[in-house]
């Protein structure tokens, strides 16, 4: 691979990182307040509220950037770095077209896995560097969050590894067939629904819980550093809205996909972006008892079952 190609696909890898989660932020607005009738949405920049998005970035950046006294200055300016990168270089590893990922590895799907887990963690360091109480109980909720979930999600992607026989993701792709989608629905279930538990997004954000504990690991972050776990957020919906797209609806394959294969990955992956946004408006905030036995009383048995069919389903 030659230089130009290396930096021609890092600053591709970067670009989506940038734009796609404003995209999907930008969206969120449209359906909520036409969900919610929320009138700031609509009417922000006259023509059915385009500015909203931009009058939010001038808010984050006009604010004044705070760190707590008692604060780890050093792990407090550090975790919201941390919570974006990992979905930078998990997104880069997204076979967007049939031939094309930014970062293209034998194992890409391992990758990506391996690069989700650690995004967490910059929930985890900034509530435990605030030096505030609320902000220490979010992140302690994260982190049984990410241990409950994690598994069910390993699981169910287990499951379509097994059915595809490659850790690729391209070649699941081209391993796939539309059996898969009744074949593998119970995964395709488990995975998306950890996949909104991984975000914190409604009905599974108890560690922000606003109405409990402020803004959860947030609560002391001002401005840009604000802004930019609110930007991974976003891009954590971007990445697994694609992966589940590849997993298990095929990512590229359509008709005309030699050409418009991007144009495929991108419509199934805004399809499932527009099912989580249907999610935060539409259903109530679980309890943490009820999302901890959602996930190991029903989540893990179903994605087990899933991962036994699929491996009699591979012998047969």
């Amino acid at each position: 691979m030659s230089a130009l190609e290396l930096i021609l696909r890092a600053a591709s890898s970067l670009a989506m990182l940038l734009v796609l989660p404003l995209l999907v932020g930008q969206t969120e607005h449209k359906v909520m307040a036409h969900m919610q009738g929320r009138l700031g949405p609509m009417y922000a920049g006259a023509y059915h509220g385009w500015a909203q998005l931009v009058a939010d970035g001038v808010k984050f950046v006009q604010k004044e950037d705070l760190v707590p006294a008692a604060a780890d200055k050093r792990v407090f300016r550090l975790a919201p770095m941390l919570a974006m990168v990992p979905y930078l270089l998990a997104l880069a590893a997204i076979p967007l077209h049939p031939g094309y990922a930014a970062v293209e590895a034998p194992a890409s799907l391992v990758f990506v896995m391996a690069a989700t887990s650690i995004g967490v963690l910059g929930t985890l360091m900034a509530g435990w560097a605030s030096a505030n109480k609320y902000a220490l109980i979010g992140a302690l909720r994260s982190a049984a969050q990410l241990l409950a979930y994690e598994l069910p999600m390993i699981l169910a992607v287990a499951s379509v590894a097994l059915a595809a026989g490659t850790l690729s993701l391209g070649g699941i792709v081209e391993a796939w067939s539309p059996w898969w989608l009744l074949w593998q629905l119970p995964g395709a279930f488990v995975f998306l629904t950890a996949a909104v538990a991984e975000l914190q997004r409604p009905p599974f954000d108890m560690p922000i819980a606003d109405s409990e504990i402020v803004f959860g690991p947030y609560t002391e972050y001002t401005g840009l550093r604000f802004a930019l776990f609110l930007l991974s957020e976003y891009a954590g919906i971007v990445l697994f809205s694609l992966l589940f797209a590849v997993l298990f609806l095929g990512g590229w394959r359509g008709p005309l996909d030699d050409w418009l294969g991007w144009a495929w990955t991108f419509g199934k992956g805004f399809l499932i972006a527009l099912i989580l946004i249907w999610l935060r408006v539409s259903w109530p905030r679980l309890r943490e008892d009820q999302l901890q036995r959602l996930a190991w009383l029903w989540l893990i048995p179903i994605a087990l079952l899933q991962l036994a069919i699929t491996a009699v389903g591979v012998v047969l």
